[in-house]
């Protein structure tokens, strides 16, 4: 296969790539790689399926033409099971709003994206359907009834069940066909992406680009909306979420007219149906396919489940009843209290061994400060410690001491960004030199103040053998 790849590249560029990366892979089974060459970089994608294969090179090009911002294909094999397309960089936009994610306070920067994403999602979703040929969708051409009871079942056998939670089946699934009879009224002839959410929207020259659209097919536009505003890892806040559906409505109207109110109301039905469809997709990805990225985004899903199953309970008494209970549930109770990463950054010394962790954690990154000039090998030194200026001068105009935290800071700082976005609690560094009062004591305290300044994150500071605590507070 990647031979493939490889010759796709010299057909399309005329040389053979120099580099190929393998790219991480999103939630369905499809491989991704970068291909480089000195003068150009490709993206290339080895599918599972041809038929799915098919319908993203035939969208590829409809929405391009279109004058839409997506990836174009510029090669495919000729089984259609590989194909390269226009490398989009790698900022996407769960990546561009982080800040806002993990404090539900997004900064004006921010925002002006999603403003341009939810405008750019509309004119998608409408002018992507002109001329569209929705027979090439797959593996459906429309949002049916079919379709839906796929995502319910999907939600009930693969996370529903799985709780535990003690239902009746014939109540629910008589709930499932109401919400279902809802779902399907009548609406216009759109292009429904089906999986719009911030992962799926990539940032180029200030401007947003969509990919993986290949389960899209004609369908309601609240579901796309839905699908973002309510992603389970986004954090919107309400005023957030008011403002984002009133810009994109205000943009929709430039394509068709727009009755606010039933398009609200419909919007609630589609926002309790996405939720239950991604902790179906949670459950089978995570539960059953050991996969973590999805089982960490369990929690902020139920979160939202939690605030929605007081709304329209009317039209589906017994599935609400459910949810609620569900929501209740023990190892959900308290799932919705998100507690922040605490760093724990030690020096000690090797002759009285690494320190515990007291997390339980089992301990997380140590190095080594012995194969750095010692200034305890001078004599007067000895009543100083690595916070006193005399070791912190010795120790920077020798000049082997920054290299070296450099090189820390680059391997904790990754773990320290991932820890926030997965959601853990505790981190342990620690450093170690033969006494643990110099060497290890100057760079415990830099990379506890590095990472308080870099993360905002709390940093618990123990330099062991001196017997010195200290705590920098978070600042977020």
């Amino acid at each position: 296969m990647a031979q493939t790849l490889s010759q796709l590249f010299m057909l399309a560029t005329g040389s053979l790539p120099t580099e190929q990366q393998q790219l991480s892979g999103s939630g369905s089974n499809r491989r991704y790689f970068r291909l480089i060459s000195p003068e150009q970089s490709l993206i290339g994608v080895i599918g599972t399926s041809k038929e799915e294969n098919e319908a993203f090179i035939y969208m590829s090009e409809h929405f391009a033409n279109k004058g839409l911002n997506v990836p174009r294909v510029v090669a495919v094999s000729d089984d259609k099971m590989s194909y390269l397309q226009q490398d989009l960089g790698d900022t996407i936009l769960f990546d561009f709003i982080a800040d806002g994610r993990k404090t539900g306070v997004f900064c004006e920067k921010e925002k002006r994206m999603l403003r341009k994403t939810i405008c750019e999602l509309a004119r998608f979703q409408v002018k992507g359907a002109e001329d569209f040929n929705f027979n090439r969708c797959y593996p459906q051409p429309e949002f049916n009834l079919r379709s839906i009871q796929w995502d319910l079942n999907y939600f009930k056998y693969c996370f529903l069940k799985a709780t535990g939670v003690d239902f009746q089946e014939d109540k629910l699934e008589n709930d499932f066909e109401r919400l279902a009879y809802i779902l399907l009224q009548p609406h216009p002839n759109t292009f429904m992406y089906r999986d719009f959410q911030s992962r799926n929207v990539m940032l180029v020259d200030d401007k947003p680009y969509f990919i993986d659209f290949q389960g899209g097919r004609r369908g309601p536009l609240q579901y796309d909306l839905a699908s973002f505003l309510w992603q389970a890892k986004a954090h919107f806040n309400p005023e957030l979420r008011t403002e984002l559906i009133n810009l994109y409505l205000d943009e929709l109207q430039k394509y068709m007219t727009v009755d606010r109110d039933e398009f609200m109301q419909v919007l609630h039905h589609f926002v309790l149906f996405r939720t239950m469809q991604v902790l179906g997709a949670y459950g089978f990805r995570g539960y059953f396919e050991k996969k973590p990225h999805f089982l960490q985004s369990i929690p902020f899903a139920i979160e939202n489940l939690r605030h929605l199953v007081g709304v329209n309970s009317e039209d589906y008494p017994y599935l609400v009843d459910v949810l609620q209970r569900m929501t209740e549930m023990k190892q959900f109770k308290d799932i919705g209290v998100k507690k922040p990463l605490v760093v724990r950054v030690y020096s000690f010394s090797y002759k009285k061994g690494i320190p515990a962790d007291a997390s339980g954690n089992g301990g997380g990154f140590v190095f080594d400060c012995r194969a750095i000039n010692n200034p305890g090998k001078y004599e007067y030194n000895n009543k100083y410690t690595g916070l006193d200026e005399p070791i912190i001068r010795f120790l920077e105009d020798d000049g082997e001491i920054k290299p070296f935290l450099e090189s820390a800071y680059s391997l904790v700082d990754a773990s320290v960004k991932r820890y926030i976005d997965r959601g853990f609690q505790n981190l342990m560094v620690c450093f170690g030199c033969t006494g643990g009062q110099h060497r290890s004591v100057y760079a415990a305290q830099k990379m506890a103040e590095h990472i308080n300044d870099k993360f905002g994150v709390e940093v618990q500071i123990v330099h062991r053998e001196q017997n010195v605590a200290q705590t920098l507070q978070a600042k977020n």
